[in-house]
């Protein structure tokens, strides 16, 4: 079964497609409906088929015919090859008529809908609604689903396999021919009606025996082999432009591709990797890609292997770090032929830039970069381990700058990136100053450490538009007087900052673990970094809500010092 499905919203303008997308999100109708919705994704433990489910409005206004074929691209590429169009009978995407505003008539409209619903065998059923009332908002959603994860029509015509290597198909007589060749002279070359390993290895020393080297080479080049039987650049590493401002992640078609990847070598069936499955994996590239610190870097097991989310996270964060790298190790594993694209490139998504986002106040990013700052010996490493699920003083002696997981959002998943900045001076570099989000921690228990997250803010973010988080680390042991000129408390106020988050590695609860997601908060409106928050109500809602639950849990771990 599909591993998350895509709904695109289409219509003429004011029908209501904004209205029902936010009707279906927020359970109630909307007084304010933006000309567009910004891509909602629904996390799978509330969807009824158990699948990650995008939403994607469509604004003619806002939109150009061109964003809206990527939009149509999106949807044919991972579910069926062709869009309706002049797409042929097997190939043609899932419909859903939706009438909306039915508070507005009375009586139903199905009788003009079915002769439209008999002519068009790719309409699956039609479904009548009012984004006013609430009423079949779910199941119109619902119903969308089901018809891509379980589709009438065919989504599979074999003739059409044919043409990937040599272009134009075969006759059916001769792949019979074929076969029976392979056939008479294996014992194990036929298989299900199609070709083994062992078969199509001796289908091809007989074609180099028989003089037809030209069509073994045939099948080498097309599968991104150069004449040294290496592959070739142009193959591992396809041209991808990522504009300044802009970010790579993986999209709906490469974690399709990956899942299955992982089901496939998860042989024992766990929702694991063991080193022995995850060398399996990788065997078919020249060296392993991911080396200890991947066990450091994402969630695992408890029995140390890497979970079917921490594998997801790890290649999320390769996406995001190493495009090139990321598309080379894509390579190697077949995607593009597994998947009959044309290149790594179609499992990539580059975001648009952030100046765009910050002018929108709305991004559709869904991987964020924090960047961890403080003075040595703050507990950033325990920091990083704590986010995902570890204990510093368990860990192995490897030893990785990044942690990843993901975090919910308003009803969305999002992944968080942390990256540890190893500083010993007050003067950072630009990489290491350029993020989504930076985290300032200090020491409470050292009176010097405040005043390097000071001076770091007043450096490189006071006037910069990338927000900003202090955290107060060690909050199990005593607090000490800050030297810094002002307290940490005083400091956030002037500088019109959430109050410092208290985080103890010893006392993960809810109060340390809420650190994460107001990360993840601030990473996605940036566009409020520095407004004034007495006029903002809903930053109030967003950051100080969760930041009063922040000084509670403070207070009560100098109370629970002071009595040690």
């Amino acid at each position: 079964m599909k591993q998350d499905v895509r709904i695109l919203l289409l219509g003429e303008p004011k029908v209501g497609k904004t209205s029902l997308i936010m009707s279906l999100v927020g359970e109630e109708f909307p007084e304010e409906v933006p000309s567009r919705a910004e891509e909602i994704t629904i996390p799978a433990d509330v969807t009824p088929e158990k699948v990650p489910t995008h939403i994607v409005d469509y604004s003619e206004k806002e939109q150009s015919d061109e964003v809206l074929r990527d939009e149509i691209i999106k949807i044919k590429t991972k579910w069926i090859p062709l869009v309706n169009g002049n797409a042929e009978k097997g190939n043609k995407v899932p419909i859903i008529l939706v009438g909306n505003k039915s508070d507005l008539r009375s009586g139903s409209s199905m009788e003009t809908i079915l002769p439209i619903m008999n002519q068009f065998s790719e309409i699956e059923t039609c479904v009548e609604c009012s984004a006013k009332n609430l009423k079949n908002i779910s199941e119109l959603f619902y119903y969308a689903q089901k018809a891509v994860l379980h589709p009438t029509a065919p989504l599979y015509d074999p003739e059409d396999k044919q043409k990937s290597c040599f272009g134009n198909p075969l006759a059916p007589q001769a792949l019979d021919d074929v076969k029976t060749v392979v056939w008479k002279n294996t014992s194990d070359g036929v298989q299900d009606n199609g070709l083994t390993l062992n078969g199509f290895l001796f289908l091809n020393t007989l074609f180099i025996q028989r003089g037809r080297h030209e069509t073994t080479w045939t099948i080498l080049r097309r599968f991104g082999y150069d004449d040294n039987l290496e592959l070739t650049d142009d193959y591992l590493y396809p041209e991808l432009r990522v504009p300044v401002g802009c970010t790579t992640e993986l999209n709906h078609l490469g974690h399709q591709f990956l899942q299955r990847l992982f089901d496939k070598y998860d042989e024992d069936k766990d929702s694991a990797l063991s080193q022995t499955e995850l060398r399996n994996l990788f065997c078919v590239c020249p060296y392993m890609p991911w080396g200890a610190e991947v066990y450091m870097t994402i969630p695992t097991t408890d029995e140390g292997y890497i979970s079917n989310h921490g594998y997801l996270c790890q290649w999320t964060l390769s996406a995001y770090l190493d495009i090139h790298r990321c598309l080379e190790h894509l390579g190697y594993l077949g995607y593009p032929i597994l998947t009959e694209q044309e290149s790594q490139t179609a499992a990539i998504t580059v975001t648009r830039e952030k100046e765009v986002d910050l002018e929108k106040c709305q991004t559709q990013r869904s991987v964020f970069l924090c960047k961890v700052i403080g003075p040595r010996g703050t507990g950033k490493t325990a920091f990083l381990q704590a986010f995902v699920g570890r204990n510093v003083g368990n860990s192995s002696s490897a030893f990785s700058p990044y942690a990843i997981n993901t975090v919910q959002v308003s009803n969305q998943e999002k992944y968080l990136i942390l990256n540890e900045v190893d500083v010993e001076v007050e003067f950072l570099k630009a990489s290491d100053v350029s993020c989504d989000v930076a985290c300032l921690m200090y020491d409470t228990s050292d009176p010097h450490s405040f005043d390097y997250c000071a001076s770091i803010y007043k450096q490189h973010y006071m006037e910069s538009n990338i927000p900003c988080v202090l955290v107060a680390s060690k909050v199990d042991v005593p607090e000490v007087k800050q030297f810094h000129g002002m307290t940490p408390a005083e400091f956030c106020y002037k500088h019109r900052l959430p109050p410092p988050l208290p985080f103890s590695s010893l006392f993960l609860d809810s109060t340390s673990k809420n650190i994460y997601t107001r990360l993840a908060w601030a990473a996605m409106y940036p566009h409020l970094n520095g407004s004034d928050m007495s006029n903002t109500s809903f930053w109030l809602r967003v950051a100080l809500g969760s930041a009063v639950v922040a000084v509670l849990g403070f207070a009560i771990y100098r109370a629970v010092a002071r009595l040690k």
